[in-house]
This record gives structure tokens, C-alpha cells and sequence, in this order.
């Protein structure tokens, strides 16, 4: 079996663009350190003899650009990496749009595959089966396309989609045998259109979800004050507008008195290395933030803070994370541990160490891992992720909770109480809680509940709260540790720790 892409719909890798004469460049160098030139050119004169007498021989006309295309997709698929490939003309087009206008088509999801499809499965249509075989999202086998992280503020977050969730159908057709590339173009479509996923949670939890898709407009940073003087950033992606975004946010709490700070990157798929290395220079004065080390000279590089600072060292900050927290939200959590700047509180990040050069060729391109990068202390986090300080786990539900949560999500009740009741204030919110609980047996904990349904209150919202602090378990001890003092500033513990 043969492994093939695997690679994110939207760009949660961290990357570094490169020019056309970079690639020239790179190019002798790595031929001389694999292989003789002598080889390098039979190689190149072989394939040009296949190409040209498979379109002068075969049996049918080939399209020039398919087998072209074919080519380069098998040469990548050889590299065992699911992070380089092939840019087609409309892929640099999303790629361009994704990272430079920060807006594309679709329903608003980073998605990945975490078990590659058999080359010889590949593509072929496996319709959706009358009965769903048991399934479970805490296994790692799972065939089928993973949520890293709904975008906020998309269609498909305010459908309630979560990171973990597994989409396991698209419309009629099981993801079964589909790459990431082919999901991502099955959810894509013209604005105002429907697409109905299915969607697998937990413990053979199966519902359906009709998402309109939209022009997606990928929002950067939203912030409040927290009552206490806690400031509070959120950075829901890294672009080119988010280091800008931050100092706006920063400004404003600062005018508001902050006297110590939350950055919650929960969700965050990632985005552009230099984004995050320019943020995190605004809580760091020297010493390394990230490094990159890769086969190439020109790729090993370290990216040192300056001597400027935005906040003061005095400031006790909280860095919240979870398995949504991708690629450059792990190099700011990774820097912020490393260093003792920041206290780390969540659970364990998604485990993206790797970097990408996106090398354009005309108006197509490719994406090929060029480097690893490493965390200050020299850890390279890649399919492990980042443990936080103080790990805060989802509740584990017992088999009767678990048919609860099954129920709820299955019939919808949920949505379709919100549906009934658009604006519920937080009195509708609790009676409708307790009344599933006693009419409905949910046997679910109130505030799981309460959780369930202010999250499907808030996400029809046109301008819904920053923050939820009554429901929000990391959030609510991130300012609890902060209001106590028990955050060090300067070393990244907790007062009880140093005094052991």
C-alpha cells in the first residue's frame, strides 16, 4: 500500500514564501547531497522518453496537462509527506486567497486525513451504508476526514462543528476513500448553496449537518477586559494582519488597565510563521523564540526576540491550548513555555513541527517541507504536540452519559430548541436544561449542558460574547490562577511550585 497526501484543505502549516529563483537555488544542492549528476540526468531523460511516447503511443489521446499533473502528484505521493504536493492553477488561487486576502469559498474548516487512502481505493465512490459500523473518535485508525478546527465565525462553526469531530460522509458519499484535497473541493461551491456532511463525535455519535456554504472572511484577533483587570486575547488564525491586530488589542487593554493577560489560541489552526514570531517578540526581550533546521543551509535559521517589548515582564500571562491549537499557534505556545514567559493551561496541542515553502511556478506552484522547526529548548513537536502546564481534560462520560450525548446531537434537540427560541436569556437557557434532564433523561452534567447550548446560542449570534467565563472550565481557571497571583511572570510557574 502506498502511502498518499494527506494534506489540511486550508493552510494551517506554517509557512515561508519563496520566490521562483529560491527554488533555483535549492535545487543543485539537494541533488548533489542524494544522488550523482550522471543519475540525476538519466532519471530526467527517462521520464522525458516515457512522457513523450505515452502521448504519441497510447492507445487513447492523453491530455498533455493530466499526465503532466499525474506525474507530479505521484512524485510527490513518494515522499511519505502529507505536507508537500502539487499546487494546481485553482489550489495557488485558494492558497493566495487564504493567506494574502484572508477569504475564500467554503464552509469555514481545517481538515486533515489522518489515515492515508489506498492508491488503488483511491477515488473510488463508496455510497453512504444503510447501517454505520460502531465508531469511535478516540481511536487514531479511523479512515475518514478529521476537524482540526472550525474557523470562527464561518457556516460551519455556527453549525456547531468541533475539533475532533470526524466527517465521515459528505452529501451520498462516505469520505472513506477521499483525501483531504477531494473533501475540501466537495464542500466548496458557489455562496448561498447547501452541503449536508455527517458527522461522527465521540462514541458513535452520528448526525447529519446542512452547512450554507459563504464567501469566508477569516477574522484574526478579538479581545475584552475580564472583570479583575485581565486582559483577553484571542487569536483565531496567523496572517498578515493578525502581528497588527494584536498591537491594536494590546492598546486597548492597555487603555483599559490590564494588569495581567489570557491569549487563547484554542482552535487555531495555524498560519504564517513570521505572524507568529513577530507576536511573540512582543512579550520576549532576547534569546530564541523558534529555530528551523532542515538539509538546506539557507533553512537553518534562528528567529531571535528583540529588545523591544509590548507587554512588561512584570505581566502574568496564561496561554490557553487544545488539540485544535495547530502549527504556528504551537510555536507561540512552545516559546511561551519554553522561556517561562507564560503559564500553559488546556489540553495537549495537535503536534505540527514541520515548515513548508510554497515555490510558485508560473501560475501553479508546490508545497514541500523544507525544515523542522524546534521549540527554544530544542524540541521538535511533531506528531506529539505541546503539553500544557496544567491539563484540564473533557470530562469522561460513562456509557449511560454517553447515549445522553448521543440523543442530543442525533435529534437535534439542541438546535432545535434555539430554532424555536432564537434569543433565550440565560433563564430559558437553564429551565431548557433541567428539562431535558427530567423529561428528556439527559443524563448529562448541568453545566455540560449548559455548555451545549449557550455555545449553540452564541454561535447564531451576529456579535457574540468574546468570552463565555460562566461554562468555560480552561478559561474560568486561567482567571482564577491570574486573580490569585499564582502565575510567576518570570518564570512560567505557579507561586506553589517554586516553593517546593
Amino acid at each position: 500500500m502506498k502511502q498518499i497526501r494527506n494534506r489540511l484543505a486550508w493552510l494551517m502549516v506554517a509557512i515561508v514564501t519563496v520566490s521562483f529563483s529560491l527554488f533555483l537555488i535549492i535545487t543543485p544542492t539537494l541533488s548533489a547531497q542524494s544522488s550523482s549528476s550522471v543519475e540525476v540526468k538519466n532519471y530526467l531523460a527517462r521520464f522525458q522518453y516515457i512522457f513523450q511516447y505515452i502521448l504519441q503511443a497510447y492507445v487513447d489521446e492523453v491530455d498533455p496537462k493530466q499526465l503532466y499533473e499525474g506525474a507530479l502528484n505521484g512524485m510527490f505521493d513518494t515522499l511519505d509527506d502529507p505536507w508537500s504536493y502539487y499546487l494546481s492553477e485553482d489550489d495557488m488561487e485558494d492558497l493566495n486567497n487564504n493567506t494574502t486576502v484572508g477569504r475564500y469559498g467554503g464552509v469555514g474548516l481545517y481538515i486533515a486525513r489522518p489515515v492515508p487512502v489506498d492508491e488503488k481505493e483511491k477515488g473510488k465512490v463508496v455510497k453512504v451504508p444503510d447501517q454505520w459500523p460502531e465508531l469511535d473518535t478516540t481511536k487514531d485508525d479511523l479512515p475518514f476526514i478529521k476537524v482540526v478546527s472550525p474557523i470562527e465565525d464561518t457556516p460551519a462553526y455556527r453549525k456547531g462543528i468541533h475539533s475532533g469531530d470526524y466527517i465521515i460522509a459528505i452529501g451520498d458519499q462516505s469520505t472513506e476513500n477521499m483525501t483531504s484535497d477531494d473533501a475540501s473541493g466537495k464542500m466548496k461551491g458557489l455562496p448561498g448553496t447547501d452541503i449536508t456532511v455527517t458527522i461522527l463525535r465521540g462514541k458513535n455519535i452520528i448526525f447529519d449537518v446542512t452547512i450554507t456554504r459563504a464567501s469566508i472572511e477569516i477574522p484574526t484577533v478579538k479581545e475584552a477586559m475580564i472583570p479583575g483587570r485581565i486582559g483577553y486575547i484571542r487569536i483565531i488564525q496567523f496572517s498578515p494582519y493578525t502581528e497588527p491586530r494584536v498591537r491594536e488589542a494590546l492598546k486597548t487593554l492597555n487603555s483599559q488597565g490590564y494588569d495581567s493577560l489570557i491569549i487563547d489560541v484554542r482552535g487555531n489552526g495555524g498560519g504564517l510563521l513570521n505572524a507568529a514570531v513577530n507576536i511573540i517578540d512582543m512579550f520576549l526581550s532576547s534569546g530564541p523564540i523558534v529555530s528551523t533546521k532542515g538539509r538546506v543551509a539557507e533553512e537553518n535559521k534562528v528567529f531571535n526576540a528583540t529588545s523591544s517589548l509590548e507587554v512588561a515582564a512584570d505581566v502574568p500571562i496564561a496561554i490557553l491550548i487544545d488539540g485544535g491549537s495547530a502549527s504556528a499557534s504551537e510555536i507561540l505556545a512552545g516559546a511561551f513555555k519554553d522561556t517561562g514567559r507564560g503559564y500553559l493551561i488546556g489540553n495537549t496541542s495537535f503536534g505540527k513541527g514541520l515548515v513548508q515553502t510554497v515555490v510558485p511556478l508560473g501560475r501553479e506552484g508546490f508545497k514541500l517541507t523544507i525544515s523542522r522547526y524546534y521549540t527554544p529548548s530544542g524540541v521538535n513537536i511533531n506528531g506529539t504536540g505541546i503539553e500544557p502546564n496544567l491539563k484540564i481534560a473533557e470530562p469522561e462520560l460513562n456509557d449511560e452519559e454517553n447515549a445522553s450525548l448521543k440523543k442530543l446531537f442525533e435529534e437535534h434537540l439542541v438546535e432545535n430548541f434555539v430554532n424555536g427560541n432564537p434569543k433565550p436569556s440565560e433563564q430559558e437557557q437553564k429551565a431548557f436544561a433541567r428539562r431535558l434532564q427530567q423529561e428528556e433523561e439527559i443524563t448529562l452534567p448541568f453545566d455540560l449542558l449548559m455548555r451545549l447550548i449557550r455555545g449553540e446560542v452564541f454561535r447564531r449570534m451576529d456579535q457574540p460574547p468574546v468570552f463565555d467565563l460562566d461554562y468555560d472550565p480552561v478559561l474560568k481557571k486561567a482567571v482564577s490562577l491570574l486573580e490569585t497571583g499564582a502565575i510567576q511572570p518570570k518564570t512560567g510557574t505557579l507561586a506553589q511550585e517554586q516553593k517546593q
